[in-house]
């Protein structure tokens, strides 16, 4: 009898947490919404590129208070809060704004499984927006600035005992107050600009490790000499032995050894090549090796793809993948979501997007000035997308030039400043490192926050050099860098040109479309032009694309057209805010699509 109670109350104690989290708000939302369930929140392992089996999902509901800054630990907290989703989303079940004034706190507890004992325990984060400080059994431990990349602590030491302990996180996010990349976050949202994003907005875990670990995986191939460079980052010592075994189809076909943060070169007969048409992936095993003794083991993934620059028959300067010419084409891509703002609301939901994005043809896709979660790329990979990954941008200002060649004046920053976006973009760019899908680096879009290009520029391409980089999108042009890259509106247009470089359309269309009961809001909507029904939106892209060959012939090497969705006050998607209405006719978009792929080749 007492048993069958127990049970009946543990049960009605699950109902009753899940039926007390809602989305808050009245505003619109993505079918998969109704599918979140507080008891298990984005369950799928969050960092495939370094995968272990055993680990524990602090996804669900926290308690939050948001309370001035510079204040101690509240007594008492405000109520519930689903992570990781944003405190100002409908899915976190607050939609509250915290500004820069106040600082957001974070409360749960957890308790350590058994079968861990003797194991150091890690704690990871997979992004906070944008200053985390983390506290253990009320001990400060860490903290972290950057809000788009994963960190992570050895909390083993703070530990006690075998029962519940204590897990607290503040958060303190300046937004556009503030010098740091926060992309198209403003305290007043309108246009372009959309809703400030604060707090934990990517899954939180935990998971045992030997106290000699894998901690980073890096893969870089080089398809010329059939090799794969892997470089593994580990907490131990230098004399420990890291084992790599590259795995094709179950069958092991490359093994090298070396000490770890040192170079391993895995040679391979004949790699198959990874591209859009065939995105075909090897699996990798890596070990830790102390004594000969396995301490700790690691499941990954890499792939033989080659991006370059190089002449085409005519002499223009074109980028080739696997060293033949292909043109790149595809969307702007925000990846903002109407329920979870930076964050989809399932996994099945951030899969939609690029899935969509390859039924219409498209075999690009440019991430802007935003950053996703490692299972993002991990989809790109997979679904053979190409991406061009945005610095997201922060301590902006309007210091536009004309329109020339060598001309403009950069925005000057503080050293504060300076540093920090070396130290995030260096964070991005080892986030996307061993993505294939990931050929293009963008570190400036249009002017905002511009600075020193030519250094950073320089910077950027001596940290990666296996990448092109894309100086600045649309931005005060320099000459440096791989691409030159021109925006225009709303048709393309090509009013510059470089002939030492590669020559892109970084941006055009922003053809606007306002669908009734898919609004965000019901005041202005933006779209450079704006029509009625979706087969007028059609037959201005295909026309769109039929000129855009013709500057194919002319020397642009891609293209992308503005945008995948219609986002907050943007109504100028291939399909709606909520994803729930395809504005286009998918089929001649397609077909249009592809020819201008295909006009490259001709």
């Amino acid at each position: 009898m007492k048993k069958t109670l127990f049970v009946c109350c543990a049960l009605a104690w699950a109902l009753c947490a899940q039926a007390q989290w809602k989305p808050a708000g009245d505003k619109i939302k993505t079918q998969w919404a109704e599918q979140v369930n507080p008891e298990s929140v984005l369950p799928e392992y969050p960092r495939p590129q370094l995968e272990r089996a055993d680990w524990m999902n602090l996804n669900g509901e926290w308690e939050y208070a948001i309370q001035p800054a510079g204040q101690a630990e509240p007594g008492q907290f405000q109520g519930n809060i689903l992570v990781p989703f944003a405190v100002e989303s409908s899915l976190s079940g607050v939609q509250k704004e915290v500004g820069d004034k106040n600082e957001l706190w974070y409360k749960r507890t957890f308790t350590v499984p058994s079968k861990w004992k003797g194991k150091d325990i890690v704690l990871n984060f997979g992004a906070v927006d944008w200053k985390a400080e983390v506290f253990v059994n009320d001990v400060l431990i860490g903290s972290h600035k950057g809000g788009y990349t994963p960190f992570s602590f050895n909390i083993t030491p703070y530990l006690q005992g075998s029962g519940a302990q204590k897990l607290v996180v503040r958060v303190w996010d300046p937004s556009d107050k503030g010098y740091q990349p926060r992309g198209k976050q403003t305290s007043n949202p309108e246009g372009i600009w959309y809703t400030p994003v604060t707090g934990i907005w990517q899954t939180v875990w935990l998971e045992p490790v030997a106290e000699n670990h894998i901690t980073s995986i890096k893969a870089i191939p080089n398809v010329d000499a059939k090799v794969m460079n892997v470089t593994v980052g580990t907490s131990a010592c230098a004399s420990s032995i890291v084992e790599v075994k590259l795995l094709d189809k179950g069958q092991v076909v490359a093994t090298g050894k070396g000490i770890q943060g040192q170079e391993i070169r895995l040679g391979v007969n004949n790699p198959t090549l990874w591209s859009p048409s065939n995105p075909y992936l090897y699996d990798m095993q890596v070990t830790l090796l102390q004594k000969g003794k396995a301490v700790d083991q690691v499941k990954s993934y890499t792939a033989f793809r080659k991006i370059s620059v190089g002449k085409d028959k005519s002499g223009i300067k074109r980028m080739y993948l696997n060293d033949k010419p292909l043109f790149q084409y595809g969307p702007l891509d925000q990846g903002w979501w109407p329920d979870g703002l930076y964050t989809a609301p399932t996994d099945e939901a951030l899969l939609f997007d690029i899935k969509k994005t390859k039924d219409w043809g498209f075999n690009m896709i440019r991430k802007h000035v935003k950053v996703e979660p490692a299972r993002w790329y991990y989809h790109c990979d997979k679904e053979g997308i190409l991406v061009w990954q945005d610095m997201p941008s922060g301590d902006m200002g309007n210091s536009w030039a004309p329109h020339t060649y060598n001309g403009g004046t950069d925005k000057q920053r503080t050293p504060e400043s300076v540093a920090n976006y070396y130290q995030e973009w260096k964070e991005i760019m080892d986030l996307c490192m061993s993505n294939p899908s990931v050929v293009v680096w963008v570190p400036f879009n249009e002017a905002w926050g511009q600075f020193d290009t030519e250094k950073v520029v320089a910077w950027t391409e001596a940290y990666d050099p296996s990448r092109l980089v894309n100086p600045a999108s649309g931005g005060n042009h320099r000459p440096c860098g791989d691409i030159l890259d021109l925006h225009n509106y709303p048709g393309p247009d090509m009013f510059l040109s470089d002939p030492q470089r590669v020559n892109v359309l970084g941006e055009y269309g922003g053809i606007g479309l306002p669908l009734e009961n898919h609004l965000w809001w019901n005041k202005r909507n933006w779209g450079y032009i704006q029509f009625k029904d979706g087969e007028a939106v059609t037959a201005e892209y295909v026309k769109y694309a039929n000129e855009l060959k013709d500057f194919v012939k002319r020397g642009f090497s891609a293209a992308v057209y503005t945008q995948t969705t219609d986002v907050e006050g943007e109504v100028n998607g291939l399909m709606t805010y909520d994803r729930k209405v395809i504005k286009i006719n998918e089929a001649k978009v397609k077909a249009a699509n592809e020819a201008v792929i295909q006009s490259l080749s001709e």
